[in-house]
């Protein structure tokens, strides 16, 4: 296992970088507000047709651009030259040119979406082009998953990266496509010693789950999403070593 940094638990983590007016989530422009206010970054990773690892959340163009359709339906080319909604005409841009941005100068926390579509194994070609970018990367970087099998995968392309589990209660309402067993077997985070994982980040009202307070009673930091209020974090942050945060200015230490 390799230990996540401590920089990851001194620094807020703004939630698909800074973004607000004018800087559309996961974009360059939300990128470079975030090192320059001095947060930790979380962004998200999908996979283009051509293999590229992109920084975008959904799995459809829809919400955050003017196109329509499945992003992995495109290549790299393609989605770099589809304007972010609410932006300044940048496209969607490539993992590789994020890195470029932070150049180690904040730690940066990397969500690898699902790609098997029921978090089962049918992952590894995301995983590879994540490692692919990441390696020779000299800053301090962590790579985490819903899927425990993308997590298991990134331990296989990039051991020396430390990797986390992303956790849920996985509430039936908003995760109605995942059959219950799967939802209930993920709850309780069964696969963090399989997976070799240094961290959780955890859904934010659901802390209070025995099994994350068990872990942290471990020594296992754990992180939470997502923030949105200075009375939120104080919350949150009686039972999480640390917050992934949106809409609000959280504050930096000392």
């Amino acid at each position: 296992m390799t230990h996540l940094p401590p920089e990851f638990l001194r620094r807020p983590v703004a939630h698909r970088a800074r973004h607000g007016a004018g800087r559309p989530e996961n974009s360059r422009a939300a990128v470079r507000a975030a090192v320059a206010a001095g947060y930790a970054i979380e962004i998200d990773l999908q996979r283009a047709a051509d293999g590229v690892a992109m920084v975008f959340h959904d799995y459809d163009l829809d919400r955050l651009t003017e196109a329509t359709g499945a992003l992995g339906a495109q290549s790299a080319a393609a989605l770099g030259a589809i304007p972010l909604s609410g932006g300044d005409g940048e496209g969607i841009p490539r993992f590789s040119e994020v890195l470029e941005i932070v150049d180690g100068r904040v730690p940066l926390l990397v969500e690898i979406k699902d790609q098997d579509g029921a978090m089962g194994g049918r992952v590894g070609a995301l995983e590879e082009a994540a490692a692919r970018d990441l390696a020779g990367y000299a800053g301090p970087v962590a790579v985490m998953s819903f899927n425990p099998h993308s997590v298991a995968a990134m331990a296989e392309h990039a051991p020396e990266v430390p990797r986390g589990l992303t956790t849920a209660a996985f509430d039936p309402h908003y995760w109605a496509h995942l059959p219950e067993a799967t939802r209930a077997h993920l709850r309780e985070i069964p696969d963090f010693e399989r997976t070799g994982a240094a961290f959780v980040s955890h859904q934010a009202n659901d802390l209070d789950r025995p099994r994350v307070a068990a872990l942290r009673a471990r020594g296992v930091p754990v992180l939470c999403w997502t923030i949105r209020s200075e009375a939120d974090e104080r919350a949150a942050r009686r039972l999480a070593d640390n917050v992934t945060f949106e809409g609000y200015a959280a504050a930096l230490p000392a």
